[in-house]
């Protein structure tokens, strides 16, 4: 981009030879912008100008449809809730099924066939008879009269002849028209709803609908169970006889095979053996006894110890001789105290306790050989049994094949009587229930229906709301549409397509020689064409009103590039001022793309940081690159720290870091000097300029410069009379605050 013809003294010639028309004027705002985003603010104004457009056809459907929900006819609504428990009387319940842990409970799908229940065409018959439905022009369209309309639109399948149907499915279309049922969710209550014209008739109608259906429900169950006792009266007379069958059949087996029965269900034979096995045991267990106690008494008499058995002991002999020998004892012992050994009556005592112990040991003999014979008389027995029970035995095996014929035939006799006996029980069971009128249903009625003063239909107001509001949404989005449709073609790419291929260059003015530009004469001379700021601004400097109307604009006026002719620091220290006037109302970014780090670095709090040439090299961050003014609430971006590279500002990247600065801030404002050799599409695109003259230039050369900048592309030129002096500094008013 080269601006060299805004240098001093090359004002007074300059020219736009490539320029062969005038330049065209300044289009109106329109809803689709150069890049595709949608102005909403010149949609707004679309709506606004048309807005008798909105609001007639808006008034005229709340009137219509006023007007029509108060001609329907209004239906009332009531509704009966039923719970479905499957519940059973005790005393009626099966005796299987005593334990309610063991029952099955409802699930969801047994709720949903209820519900299906409710809506059988036996059931609606019934109710129409019940209510005499059938007698009402409500539910019978051909008791109200022909209607032609209805015969015309049947002839085009827009809805049915009322005359074509018959009687019963004119009433039943009409009643299940106005009949709803469904199951509450997570629950197993149905509620059960009924609309009318009258609402007495709607409550009655819901009501007797889950009156039929508990009644239908009971009358299944005593159907079923008259059902089951016809059956079940059959199947006991042939289960009867075949059960005296089995029975004869085992009895007769039984005498003709000799296998009575005894005591506890056993054969005699069993019996027997059980009890000779019973004996055989005591008579082994008398033997084993007897001889362990004569084997114990002799190793006594053999060994000379004192015989301290329990059956010599109590032996009434052996208590007297032993009661003796204490005698004789105690006196030895009385006369050995005066008597020596050889003493006669000393030797009679000892002769006397000598014969006493040799009877006691002679009796204890006796007693030995007496168990010795016990011990076998009690093997004899053992013996005697044991042949005993061999021969049972072998009468038993040759009994078990017909044992075996024998159970076979009990078992089928047993299986007849059980299979009688639970016969005969359901059969007492389902009588019962039959003959009961009230038996429980699966449900019962919890909430019956009432009568209702609202009408549930139509909704008025609902309807009322749904109707203007979709006009005025249709009519609003057919506004927005044709708007959109007629603002498609992008006005600003035409216009620069207009001009010659020479301003449509990269740069934003040709580097053309002096003496070869021309003024055209017919050109207006004007220090701004298209915003000029003239001194009958009462009581404010020229940079402040146009910082009022910058910050006034923040949809239009959101990427501002300052640029100019004017020579040193003229250029930053105006986008300084500007940025800090704008930023009382708004969010302010300044964007140094001159190179003006003194300027920039004496107003940041951060002379040192980092620009934007590290961010494309990738050596910062984004937030790194942004410090604040000293003075303001004015950010500031750097181009660089000193002695950066400015082959970095041709970067790609640096675009997208425009734009993301337009994101967060109101105004970003572009500080791009004489802007000799920074991308056109950068500072034009989606951008205002404000131009920065120098004082001495010509009213022609500014006029000229303008209409050239708007045929690269800036959207508005602003050229200001004169660039900003040190000695006008503008200090921060007292709202100013540093962020």
């Amino acid at each position: 981009m080269r601006l060299a013809f805004w240098r001093a003294g090359k004002d007074k010639t300059v020219v736009q030879r490539v320029v062969s028309k005038p330049a065209p004027a300044v289009p109106m705002p329109v809803a689709a912008s150069e890049t595709g985003d949608l102005d909403l603010h010149a949609l707004g104004q679309a709506l606004v100008r048309k807005r008798g457009w909105i609001v007639v056809p808006t008034v005229l459907a709340a009137i219509l449809s006023i007007t029509a929900v108060n001609m329907i006819t209004p239906r009332y609504k009531s509704e009966a809730r039923i719970l479905v428990d499957g519940r059973e009387n005790v005393f009626l319940r099966p005796n299987g099924e005593r334990n309610d842990d063991q029952r099955n409970g409802l699930d969801a799908e047994a709720v949903t066939s209820q519900v299906q229940l409710l809506q059988s065409r036996d059931l609606a018959r019934e109710i129409i008879r019940k209510n005499k439905l059938a007698e009402r022009p409500e539910f019978d369209p051909v008791l109200q009269g022909f209607s032609p309309l209805k015969s015309v639109l049947a002839l085009f399948g827009i809805g049915r002849d009322p005359f074509s149907l018959g009687p019963e499915e004119r009433v039943l279309d009409a009643y299940y028209e106005r009949f709803t049922a469904y199951a509450v969710d997570k629950s197993r209550v149905i509620v059960v709803e009924f609309q009318s014209r009258d609402p007495e008739l709607a409550a009655r109608v819901a009501n007797s609908i889950a009156e039929g259906y508990l009644v239908l429900q009971q009358n299944a169950r005593q159907e079923q169970a008259k059902s089951a006792g016809q059956w079940l009266s059959g199947e006991i007379e042939n289960l009867r006889k075949k059960v005296a069958d089995a029975e004869s059949r085992v009895e007769d087996f039984r005498s003709k095979s000799s296998l009575f029965v005894g005591t506890n269900n056993t054969t005699l034979s069993n019996q027997q053996m059980g009890e000779i096995n019973t004996q055989l045991n005591n008579a082994r267990a008398l033997k084993s006894d007897a001889e362990s106690k004569a084997r114990l008494i002799k190793e006594m008499l053999q060994s000379g110890k004192p015989i301290e058995a329990s059956e010599v002991l109590n032996s009434e002999l052996i208590r007297r001789l032993s009661e003796q020998r204490v005698t004789l004892r105690a006196q030895l012992a009385e006369q050995s105290s005066t008597l020596l050994d050889q003493h006669p009556r000393i030797k009679e005592l000892k002769a006397q306790l000598a014969d006493l112990d040799r009877q006691l040991r002679e009796e204890a003999g006796k007693v030995s050989r007496s168990l010795e014979n016990d011990s076998r008389i009690a093997n004899g027995r053992v013996e005697g049994l044991i042949a005993s029970l061999d021969q049972l035995k072998k009468q038993a095996s040759s009994n078990n094949g017909q044992d075996v014929q024998l159970r076979a035939l009990e078992r089928e006799a047993k299986a007849q009587r059980d299979l009688l006996e639970s016969y005969l029980a359901k059969y007492r069971e389902a009588t019962t229930r039959e003959n009961i009128e009230a038996a429980p249903a699966d449900g019962r009625i919890i909430s019956r229906a009432s009568v209702s003063n609202v009408p549930a239909y139509p909704k008025k107001l609902p309807i009322v709301l749904i109707a203007t509001l979709a006009t005025l949404l249709l009519t609003s989005g057919a506004i927005v549409t044709g708007e959109l449709l007629r603002t498609t073609a992008p006005r600003a790419s035409a216009a620069f397509a207009a001009w010659p291929a020479s301003i449509r260059a990269p740069s934003l003015v040709p580097d053309l020689p002096v003496e070869d530009l021309e003024v055209p004469a017919a050109m207006p001379i004007a220090p701004n064409a298209d915003a000029s700021l003239t001194d009958a601004a009462a009581g404010r400097g020229e940079i402040e009103q146009l910082a009022d109307d910058l910050a006034g604009k923040a949809g239009t006026a959101r990427k501002l590039t300052v640029l100019g002719t004017a020579p040193g620091e003229s250029i930053t220290l105006t986008t300084l001022t500007l940025a800090r006037l704008m930023a009382r109302q708004a969010k302010v970014v300044v964007v140094d793309l001159a190179g003006a780090m003194p300027t920039i670095a004496a107003a940041s709090t951060d002379p040192a940081a980092a620009g934007l040439a590290e961010l494309m090299q990738g050596q910062t961050s984004f937030a790194q690159i942004i410090t604040k003014d000293r003075q303001s609430r004015v950010h500031l971006v750097s181009a660089g720290r000193p002695g950066f590279d400015r082959a970095q500002l041709q970067s790609p990247r640096l675009t997208l870091t425009i734009d993301a600065l337009l994101r967060v801030y109101d105004h970003v404002l572009l500080d791009v000097g004489a802007g000799s050799d920074l991308p056109a599409e950068l500072l034009t695109s989606q951008a205002r300029a404000v131009v920065v003259p120098e004082p001495s230039m010509a009213p022609d050369a500014r006029a000229a410069m303008c209409d050239q900048l708007r045929a690269v592309g800036f959207a508005e030129v602003t050229m200001l009379n004169e660039p900003y002096r040190s000695s006008d500094a503008i200090e921060p008013g007292p709202r100013m605050v540093a962020a």
